[in-house]
């Protein structure tokens, strides 16, 4: 048995008596708060050999089935151990004045640090509309196995998958769940942001320490499906408490993954607008044969999502945005999960790696036209 373990952070109510312990986290928003965080650690057993039949496994888009070993680890966290991060603080008073708080935030970028200074970037994670506590872990997990694969990339260098789980419903009602989850993914996009203003003022007082760069190692963030509305709504309120005009630059690249949001949201003036100056890049993957996102076109009465066929007006996209058509690799009957498989999840991991766009490796084709357009090949 091998054991694998991911960082997490989460607006759950936990399950259990022991909050520190839990058995697991629910569907509903933690009791002391939409906004409340918990930070911790979730590991779980599972035989090596599934796990190598799975990272070998052909797929549509090439060796690598990710979203099998999702499945896998899924059912492993079933019984998963959880740790979250002790804390001493008064709800009713603010962080700052609490000279003796004990912040789990602190304690958790304590330890992940002394990971990425081990040649290890941190990928943070945030996960879409109908997944439970287990399915979350099971992806983040999956995702962080896959990155690691040996023959993709860097070998010396690793990636940490830092989990952001929200009360997405996991009920799999088409109706009821998706609005559910609409609402739940608007509220917890104001607790992600939270975390990320921790990351800021983090990464902040470390830079001071060190006198300049704190880490030689680099930061990133992927959002699949309705997670990327979770963001969305963290972009209005890390803007509420930036001071001056420019968000803070926290990641290296920002993956957005058939991104269930609208297809002109990172427009100017519109609601993502800004994005790309969270970041030195933002790459969105879409596929136009994505079953998951035709539903929310047609069934929830959404606009044209960015994830079917990409943004409505390429050329109104700054040049740090780039967009990669993986509709001719993808295959499946959803076709929504296809950031974990293959040539797309080694896409990803290239650009951990910092490979140039266009560099050894890499399965695109430019596209002519407006804005910087790509299509997997």
């Amino acid at each position: 048995m091998t054991t694998l373990g991911i960082y997490f952070a989460t607006n759950r109510a936990h399950e259990g008596a022991d909050r520190w312990h839990p058995k697991r986290y629910g569907r509903s928003f933690s009791q002391d708060g939409v906004e409340n965080l918990r930070f911790g650690w979730v590991e779980v057993d599972v035989a090596q050999d599934a796990i190598d039949r799975c990272v070998a496994a052909a797929t549509s888009s090439g060796p690598g089935d990710g979203n099998a070993l999702a499945k896998l680890l899924t059912k492993a966290a079933a019984s998963a151990r959880i740790d979250a991060y002790e804390e001493t603080l008064d709800p009713n008073r603010s962080e700052t004045a609490q000279q003796k708080a004990k912040l789990g935030s602190k304690a958790m970028f304590r330890d992940l640090q002394k990971e990425m200074l081990r040649r290890c970037d941190a990928l943070l994670y945030v996960h879409g509309f109908n997944v439970s506590w287990e399915e979350a872990v099971g992806s983040a997990l999956a995702l962080q196995v896959m990155l690691n694969r040996d023959g993709i990339g860097d070998p010396e260098q690793q990636a940490a998958v830092v989990l952001f789980t929200w009360p997405s419903d996991g009920l799999a009602l088409p109706f009821v769940s998706y609005k559910s989850d609409r609402t739940e993914a608007k509220a917890s996009g104001y607790a992600f942001a939270r975390g990320l203003l921790k990351v800021r003022d983090h990464l902040a007082t470390l830079a001071d320490r060190a006198g300049g760069r704190a880490c030689p190692q680099d930061l990133h963030l992927l959002c699949h499906s309705m997670g990327n509305y979770v963001l969305q709504n963290a972009l209005e309120r890390i803007r509420a408490f930036t001071a001056g005009t420019a968000m803070p630059r926290l990641f290296e690249n920002v993956f957005l993954c058939a991104p269930d949001v609208d297809s002109d949201v990172l427009e100017p003036g519109k609601p993502m607008g800004d994005l790309h100056e969270l970041a030195r890049g933002v790459t969105v993957y879409h596929n136009r044969n994505d079953t998951a996102l035709h539903v929310s076109d047609y069934t929830k009465g959404n606009p044209a999502r960015l994830g079917g066929d990409g943004a409505s007006r390429a050329g109104l996209l700054p040049d740090k945005v780039q967009q990669i058509d993986c509709s001719g690799i993808v295959s499946g009957l959803v076709q929504h999960s296809y950031y974990l498989d293959g040539r797309v999840n080694a896409d990803i991991l290239l650009s951990l790696d910092d490979v140039a766009v266009d560099g050894e490796g890499r399965t695109r084709t430019r596209l002519a036209g407006p804005g910087v357009r790509w299509t997997m090949r």
